[in-house]
């Protein structure tokens, strides 16, 4: 109702034992008093609260997605972060990059740098990908790189992604990891230098070799509809 004010006015009388409620509707310049039974007042003073309630809430509703999404389209002088275009990423381009951890870190999502650049390790049988058994390609999640085909993977017990071959030599480095206590091999991407996984002795033939890798350091690409 556009221009009306509603005031209750509650006088007890007698002890409490007489109850007069008053609404006072302004409209324009005339004014309407009315006195209504204690029960009334009760419906329409819940009704009137609901109301305040309600649309408080949808006040706050209506903030938070504006906010939202004023948040997501972002300054484009901001410094870049993980949402960022990744213009180092290319699944034809095998020249290898030289990228410091400080740039990555402004490009990567905080998940894959830290496993990718700060060599963390994601949790046994969490990734998407340890028992996935689709056919197609995986690339390196932060350059693109042609990493592995999907006739090499396996399902293993480790809980990680596993394959027995890469695609080719040149995909993956290798060098020796002797962190917390054991004596392992790293394998980093061949191109950007990432920290994928490490490698072990006990995979299946014909090469008996198992590439533990993190899944989050591995893009999925289907095979196309149609390829032999």
């Amino acid at each position: 109702m556009n221009n009306a004010t509603e005031s209750a006015f509650c006088h007890v009388l007698n002890g409490g034992r007489f109850l007069k409620i008053h609404f006072r509707l302004r409209l324009k310049n005339s004014v309407i008093l009315k006195t209504i039974s204690p029960h009334k007042c009760c419906q329409r003073v819940g009704l009137r609260l609901n109301t305040i309630v309600r649309n408080y809430w949808l006040a706050i509703f209506a903030v938070s997605e504006i906010f939202v999404s004023c948040s997501a389209q972002g300054d484009p002088h901001d410094k870049p972060t993980s949402s960022m275009k990744n213009l180092y990423y290319s699944r034809t381009d095998t020249h290898e990059l030289n990228v410091a951890n400080d740039e990555w870190k402004t490009i990567l999502p905080e998940n894959l740098y830290l496993v990718s650049r700060e060599q963390h390790t994601e949790r046994a049988f969490t990734g998407e990908m340890w028992r996935f058994e689709g056919s197609g390609h995986y690339y390196c999640a932060v350059c693109g790189n042609h990493l592995f085909d999907s006739d090499a993977k396996f399902v293993s017990s480790c809980g990680w992604p596993s394959f027995f071959a890469p695609a080719r030599e040149q995909a993956m480095k290798y060098k020796p990891d002797n962190t917390h206590g054991m004596r392992r091999t790293e394998v980093t991407c061949g191109r950007c230098n990432s920290h994928l996984g490490h490698i072990f002795d006990d995979g299946p033939p014909p090469t008996n070799k198992r590439y533990c890798m993190n899944a989050v350091s591995l893009d999925f690409e289907p095979e196309a509809s149609g390829s032999e």
